[in-house]
């Protein structure tokens, strides 16, 4: 039922009589109708208008019907709003001017409202947490619909209690803290882009010029703390972390004295990248002492977010002496798609502030909030919503008998429909596309890059959660897929601190007379790779060179000392000294450390100097090399299974060849020897492949790697302190009770004489390193199998120590210049007994070892020559006597040995007359054909001849 009040309030009627009580409305214009019925919302209520003198206007207000259904509401004159924020503040200035602007434009616009006039009501909070709540307790007494603000994140936490339960909307145009929920605080609607978004761009940036640690500068209340748990969160994710916190008192607690002992602090650190989180008040105070401290120089990285960029923007051009002070930083900014529209309020912004005053994101935001409730607005009174209030009993509960008159607060009664307007809304503002996610947040974060340069400052590139780093506007990329990977990251160059373009290493040696502490094994054994000097507290061998001729390579300064691990009495366990860096022992480890998974998931390690991995330690004998030494590559099984192939493959071959080949034809006998001849042949051919197998060796040990010796069951043998046990029983799964722990290369020597049936053991598996060492003493012995383990020995430090990145690229250098060789031949080279000497001899065959083989050769060379002379002796008892026999017996000798040397001189007739003459045919054919290819009747006449002398020899 519409009430009489209320049809006062929608059409400014006043003294117009009602039919249905004494009210009496009178019109502000005078209407042209004589007469006019209008029916409105309620059955029962009519007001008729009688034709009266009052009505000769035209009725144009009171025919809009203002709805047939009770559902639908009708439009007020006036809609109010609020709007809480710092007035003097740098947001504050421009936010004030954005809102006023922005409140016109709606209502110079009647598509908007239709005729509704929105009022804004304005209160400054002077970024106080009780003001604006006291501030905010007044507006619930005026029939506020909706809040624009408020401007600190501080004060958001506390208004968004009071806009939860009074159901009014709080639209926050600067409040970033990433803490202040839509699950906590349903009513409270963010319009610009949380923090949360800020803190992954700056990691992002870290992260991309390769820095691990940084420094976290933070004004200390809501907006910093929170802001910066989300960098450390961000950072995390990127395996960066803020090494350093720290909190400047917000508002007129900071001083310079202060900040001024919190920066001294940090000029000792190791990091130089730095993130200043604040406000401009106490921003510009950090910047001022550091500038004092030669902290904004060369070889620092200022990273600072949008509160400076805001200052930018809109004192810009600063003094001199602040721009001098933020050369070479980095800003972040929100990012604000241009547009013709954007592009037009900022010269009417222009001509409205003379240019004393520049525009910033935040103001965009601040002007885009103010048509964002505008279009909520009219989708509420579209949708039947009606401005109305309601006590609540539970504030009437407690303020009986008090006089802080909180019942004059109301509950806005579809405050739920106006919020689900404003959550689905969908329009193009200032600041580009507005439109919510399902968390309540604004849709693709942006920020602008800048780097502040000379008088003034340049975009070098952009960030966005669709794209991340980039060097074209984000909204050309929404179009294309995502792609975030690291090779697609690009920003312009940068002009860093102290004017250089040399990207900044980003940490130093920390200047406050602390020294590294480095962990050294204290070695018992294989003392050449680490050994103390007696009476000093320095080390000496293979490692520490490699280590002091590393940091000599440095381009910096490394004050470091050496401290002992171990007791001297047995080699330490190099897992609890690789420990000891996580546990703020020491601050980094040298020695002979092997890079093993499991150490690598608590430390960092330099690239390798030296490579190593487990190999296996056993006895050998040495075989006789006897006459049959050749026969020992094979089995007899092996022999008698080759030459069966090989006579398998001579009767392939015949029967592939038999009928094409001559060779392969005959008499069965003959056919028969070539069989086994081209399986001889076969046999002893000699390949172009090398042999590389070492089965010819003549070496005998019984285990031949790490499976034989597993599968064994026997003891073997281990280094203390390696990392080979843990290797033997975790990794491969043998019984520690199979694994004995030797201390020096005696023991190992005296162990592998005993062998296992006399208390000693089968193998030994140690690192190669220290089997090379012990092998160049221990002829006896050898290394079986191959090496089932590739790792290397390297320096340890803390994770993502920038410290072992360069440390790294000096053992490389040393790598590459000779001087690691150099070090290696002067600490490891041993003259007495060559371990690649015992192998080479071992694998060369002298003459008695193949005499056997010398022996078949002959007996089946001298078997063959006397079969042929004696088949020799028989052609030559039955050639023709002679003609005339002489008497004389020197004569008659003589003439046997001629007749004897004539037959083996003679070639073998091989073939018979049928041969002969298929082969006159195919020479008479041959000739036909040569005849037609041009040979002469003299060369076919030879021809002729020739076949006359073989039909008469024959």
């Amino acid at each position: 039922m519409l009430s009489c009040k209320m049809l006062q309030s929608v059409l400014y009627l006043p003294n117009l009589p009602c039919c249905c009580c004494s009210h009496s409305f009178s019109p502000k214009r005078k209407f042209l109708d004589s007469s006019l019925l209008l029916f409105l919302l309620s059955d029962d209520v009519v007001l008729r208008l009688s034709q009266t003198e009052s009505f000769d206007g035209q009725f144009l207000m009171l025919m809009i019907q203002l709805g047939m259904h009770k559902n639908v509401s009708s439009r007020p004159a006036v809609v109010n709003i609020g709007a809480l924020f710092t007035m003097d503040s740098t947001i504050g200035k421009v936010a004030k001017i954005a809102i006023e602007e922005a409140v016109k434009d709606v209502n110079s616009n009647f598509s908007i409202l239709h005729g509704t006039k929105l009022v804004v009501k304005m209160q400054n909070t002077n970024c106080s947490g009780f003001l604006g709540m006291v501030e905010a307790l007044q507006f619930m007494e005026t029939d506020i619909v909706a809040i624009i603000g408020p401007q600190s994140s501080v004060v958001a936490h506390i208004v968004s209690h009071v806009a939860d339960e009074l159901q009014v909307p709080l639209l926050s145009f600067a409040a970033t803290d990433p803490t202040l929920s839509s699950l906590q605080f349903p009513y409270f609607i963010r319009t610009t882009q949380s923090d949360l978004y800020q803190m992954t761009a700056v990691a992002q940036i870290v992260d991309h010029y390769g820095w691990r640690d940084v420094i976290a500068i933070f004004v200390d209340d809501d907006y910093g703390r929170n802001g910066i748990s989300a960098l450390d969160d961000k950072l995390a994710e990127r395996r960066c972390k803020v090494s350093y916190k720290l909190a400047v008192p917000p508002g007129p607690g900071a001083n310079q004295s202060d900040i001024m002992d919190l920066l001294i602090k940090v000029a000792l650190l190791e990091s130089r990248v730095i993130v200043l989180h604040v406000n401009p008040d106490s921003g510009f105070m950090v910047l001022a002492v550091a500038q004092y401290l030669k902290m904004t120089g060369d070889g620092f990285v200022w990273i600072a977010t949008d509160w400076l960029s805001s200052v930018l923007d809109s004192a810009f051009p600063l003094p001199s002496e602040i721009m001098d002070t933020l050369q070479g930083f980095l800003v972040l900014r929100l990012h604000t798609p241009d547009s013709d529209r954007k592009r037009a309020f900022f010269s009417k912004w222009n001509k409205i502030t003379g240019g004393s005053l520049g525009l910033h994101t935040y103001g965009l935001h601040a002007y885009d909030s103010v048509w964002l409730v505008a279009h909520a607005i009219d989708a509420f009174f579209n949708q039947g919503g009606v401005i109305a209030f309601s006590n609540d009993s539970r504030i009437e509960a407690v303020e009986q008998g008090g006089s802080l008159h909180l019942d004059t607060m109301s509950i806005f009664d579809d405050g739920p429909l106006l919020l689900k307007n404003i959550l689905q809304s969908n329009l193009v503002g200032l600041t580009g596309p507005i439109k919510f996610d399902s968390e309540r947040a604004l849709a693709l974060p942006a920020y602008d890059i800048i780097n502040v340069v000379g008088t003034g400052f340049r975009r070098i590139g952009y960030w966005s959660n669709y794209s991340g780093l980039s060097t074209v506007p984000p909204e050309t990329l929404y179009s294309k897929p995502a792609n975030c990977s690291s090779a697609n990251q690009q920003l312009y160059s940068v002009i860093w601190p102290g004017e250089t373009l040399t990207k900044p290493r980003g940490w130093v040696f920390p200047n406050n007379g602390k020294l590294l502490r480095i962990g050294v094994p204290i070695r018992v054994s294989y003392r050449e790779f680490v050994m103390p000097v007696p009476g000093t507290d320095t080390f000496k061998g293979f490692c520490i060179d490699v280590f002091n001729a590393a940091v000599n390579l440095l381009p910096y300064a490394v004050p470091y000392k050496f401290i002992p691990f171990g007791d001297g009495q047995k080699n330490p366990s190099y897992t609890e000294l690789v420990t000891s860096i996580t546990t703020g022992v020491f601050d980094a480890a040298i020695g002979d450390i092997a890079i093993v998974t499991n150490r690598t998931r608590i430390v960092d390690f330099t690239q390798p100097y030296a490579a190593s991995g487990l190999v296996v330690v056993a006895p050998f004998k040495k075989m006789n090399s006897g006459a049959w030494a050749f026969l020992r590559p094979f089995t007899a099984h092996m022999w008698i299974v080759t030459a069966a192939s090989f006579l398998v493959i001579g009767i392939v071959v015949w029967i592939l060849e038999h009928r094409i080949n001559d060779e392969f034809r005959g008499p069965p006998k003959k056919q028969l020897i070539t069989i086994l001849w081209f399986s001889l042949s076969t046999l002893f051919f000699a390949h172009r492949e090398n042999t590389m197998s070492t089965l010819g060796r003549q070496l005998s040990s019984p285990i031949k790697g790490i499976e034989s010796l597993k599968n064994s069951g026997e003891p073997i043998g281990y280094q203390v302190g390696s990392f080979a046990e843990h290797y033997l029983s975790e990794e491969l799964g043998i019984s520690k009770s199979r694994l004995i722990a030797l201390r020096s290369p005696l023991a190992y020597a005296e162990a592998l004489q005993l062998g296992p049936k006399k208390g000693g053991v089968a193998a030994v598996v140690d690192e190669r390193p220290y089997v090379e060492l012990f092998l160049s003493t221990h002829c006896k012995f050898r290394v079986v199998g191959q090496e089932f383990t590739k790792s290397g020995w390297g320096f340890a430090f803390p994770r993502d120590s920038p410290l072992a990145v360069d440390i790294s690229t000096a053992i490389l250098q040393l790598s590459e210049n000779g001087d690691l060789q150099r070090i290696h031949d002067k600490w490891l080279m041993q003259s007495t007994c060559s371990f690649e000497r015992t192998e080479i001899e071992s694998d060369q065959l002298q003459l008695r070892s193949f005499w056997g083989l010398f022996l078949i050769c002959g007996i089946a060379c001298f078997i063959a020559l006397l079969v042929y002379f004696l088949q020799i002796m028989n052609k030559l008892r039955h050639a023709d006597p002679p003609q005339s026999v002489s008497s004389n017996p020197g004569v008659s000798q003589s003439g046997r040995l001629r007749r004897f040397l004539s037959i083996i001189d003679k070639k073998a007739d091989q073939s018979n007359s049928g041969s002969k003459k298929r082969k006159v045919i195919r020479s008479l054919s041959d000739n036909d054909k040569d005849g037609k290819l041009g040979w002469t009747p003299k060369k076919k006449q030879a021809e002729m001849t020739d076949m006359g002398n073989i039909k008469s020899s024959s």
